[in-house]
């Protein structure tokens, strides 16, 4: 179940807040001063923080405004009722929803089981524009490539190549199929091509990290496998 971070300084609102989650099965953590909430927010603990912008230390808006430097938690502020402008500035430095108070704690349940779909979702499209396998990583949107967490210059062929590889993991790829996908129908020269741009991937991956990444099926072509 996902944790939640309150941040909240007034003690009878943290514990009502806190209690109504652990009956719905979440786990919580609490900070009644800014400076804390933010030290336990950037902990990589906590899946949501609700965050209270009146507090000693630091006011929950410059929490929020140091919090956005480093990580994309999702954040419920809360606001005073006429406290507008807390709100909008709340919601430009990256605040994913807020509530007025005094409240009804249904609808922030209902709030924080949205910002947590919200959440999942994204962490999802992120990961689909992702390739990886043994220690290898391809970003499909920056086309950056890294190996064991340091990136490798990769030219667009090569990209192209070591894409095809992981998008069809385990699956043997013969030098004909390779020059389809990855050269294209019109392609009309060697097809000794493939192996001379294998050779620059594993002189790239291979070699360097000790990654046996591309292997060779013989008379047929090439495989990665997990």
């Amino acid at each position: 179940m996902a944790r939640i971070l309150i941040v909240e300084d007034e003690e009878k609102m943290a514990r009502f807040v806190e209690l109504e989650l652990m009956h719905e099965g979440y786990e919580t953590g609490k900070a009644s001063d800014g400076r804390s909430g933010l030290e336990m927010a950037l902990s990589g603990e906590y899946d949501l923080m609700v965050l209270d912008v009146m507090l000693p230390g630091l006011n929950g808006l410059e929490v929020l405004r140091r919090l956005r430097l480093t990580s994309s938690l999702p954040v419920i502020l809360l606001t005073a009722r006429d406290a507008v402008m807390d709100k909008v500035s709340g919601l430009e430095m990256g605040a994913d929803d807020y509530m007025t108070k005094p409240f009804a704690i249904e609808e922030l349940l209902a709030r924080i089981r949205l910002a947590l779909r919200k959440a999942g979702q994204s962490r999802e499209k992120a990961a689909a524009r992702e390739l990886s396998c043994r220690e290898v990583t391809l970003n499909l949107d920056s086309r950056e490539v890294s190996v064991k967490g340091t990136p490798v210059e990769l030219t667009s062929r090569e990209f192209d190549l070591l894409k095809t590889f992981l998008e069809n993991k385990n699956i043997v790829l013969s030098r004909d199929s390779l020059i389809e996908k990855v050269w294209g129908f019109s392609y009309f020269g060697e097809t000794n091509v493939v192996d001379v741009y294998v050779r620059y991937l594993r002189q790239k991956i291979d070699d360097p990290f000790g990654i046996d990444l591309i292997h060779t099926v013989r008379g047929v072509g090439y495989v990665v496998k997990d």
